[in-house]
């Protein structure tokens, strides 16, 4: 794709015409609709002017990028919001360059799982993914972002604002999730989960709106029940449910916000759950589906509070590989504290190792 046909899907996809955004950067409707059918070229005063303009960094409009964010940019069917795009672009080329300096970023892969066909599937899918994480057959996944590192998914958590929840990139080895970190944490984990289930399927990218279910995307629907069963299995749930519907003085209300603390998702992805396993019936799960976790419930029964995946949140395993290249002065400070988001300032970065008299002395003769 050329330079004038990556300016045309910007400009569409910032929801500009021709003549508006001509008329931003001081060009002729004409001039600029010749520049994106490939008969005119651009100058670089033009292209820094269309790309501040655009919310763009120049170089997505003249570097393809790695041969992922190719992929991505082919199968997206022009279902990616700019802040979404953007994110993924920046952070798969700054994945990309770190893994080339240090390959042993991702350390395993699991192969390839078969789309799941049915919501049986779906469950089938989690449990075997519950196991490759490591965790227990009824075990709640909390730390979920860190343990898809383990199995070679990078997850980033960012601030998108509105729009969508999350998107995924698969790599020569592993892969890359951005996760809008504006959402609430139990919308931030179901947002990951959904995406380890399109990284465990293997698909090039994806990008959901949301993360519940339609029926316009079966695929999309499986995944989403995936991604409950992930998070909620159903054998604890239905002890843990019993053990708290017990308590004398507790409501619904009450055991629904001890559900959501203990297993750290959202009312909505608490009640659909409790559906599908046939445990409440549709006018109690929408009772659920309204309640709101006060300060005061956290106090009165000790629940813990939730942090994961909290805007800016990196990789563990990819912050240690940029420490590892600047200490070893493969990066310099500015390009370290890039490729950490911001994360860190100069300040912050290790002291470099000390290079002895002898090298000194090597590099000057």
């Amino acid at each position: 794709m050329g330079v004038g046909e990556r300016i045309a899907e910007a400009r569409s996809e910032s929801g500009l015409t021709q003549a508006q955004l001509a008329a931003a950067v001081g060009l002729a409707r004409s001039a600029l609709a010749k520049v994106e059918t490939g008969i005119r070229g651009v100058s670089a005063l033009e292209l820094v002017a269309i790309a501040r303009e655009l919310r763009r960094r120049v170089e997505w409009f003249v570097e393809p990028g790695p041969p992922a964010i190719v992929s991505y940019r082919a199968s997206r069917e022009g279902v990616a919001t700019q802040a979404i795009d953007d994110a993924l672009d920046k952070i798969v080329r700054d994945v990309d360059f770190v893994i080339r300096e240090i390959p042993g970023l991702i350390q395993s892969q699991p192969d390839h799982e078969s789309p799941p066909e049915s919501m049986a599937d779906a469950e089938e899918l989690a449990a075997r993914a519950r196991s490759l994480l490591g965790l227990e057959p009824d075990e709640p996944a909390l730390e979920l972002s860190r343990r898809v590192t383990g199995v070679g998914l990078l997850p980033f958590a960012i601030p998108l604002g509105d729009g969508a929840d999350a998107g995924t990139v698969l790599l020569r080895a592993g892969g890359v999730s951005v996760i809008n970190g504006d959402l609430r944490v139990g919308r931030r984990r179901l947002a990951l989960a959904h995406e380890f289930g399109h990284y465990l399927v293997a698909d090039p990218y994806t990008t959901d709106w949301r993360v519940a279910a339609t029926d316009a995307d079966a695929l999309e629907g499986r995944l989403d029940r995936f991604a409950r069963a992930l998070l909620i299995p159903e054998a604890d749930l239905r002890s843990r449910w019993a053990e708290w519907t017990a308590a004398v003085d507790d409501t619904l209300r009450d055991v629904a916000v001890r559900a959501g603390s203990h297993y750290q998702v959202d009312m909505a992805t608490l009640a659909r759950r409790l559906t599908e396993v046939g445990m409440l019936d549709t006018t109690q799960a929408n009772s659920i589906r309204a309640v709101q976790t006060k300060k005061a419930d956290i106090v009165e029964k000790n629940l813990v509070i939730a942090h994961e995946l909290e805007p800016i949140s990196l990789p563990r395993p990819y912050e240690q590989a940029i420490l590892k290249l600047y200490r070893h002065e493969t990066v310099t400070a500015d390009r370290a504290c890039g490729l950490l988001l911001g994360t860190f300032d100069e300040e912050a970065l290790p002291d470099r190792f000390p290079v002895s008299e002898a090298e000194i002395w090597t590099v000057m003769s």
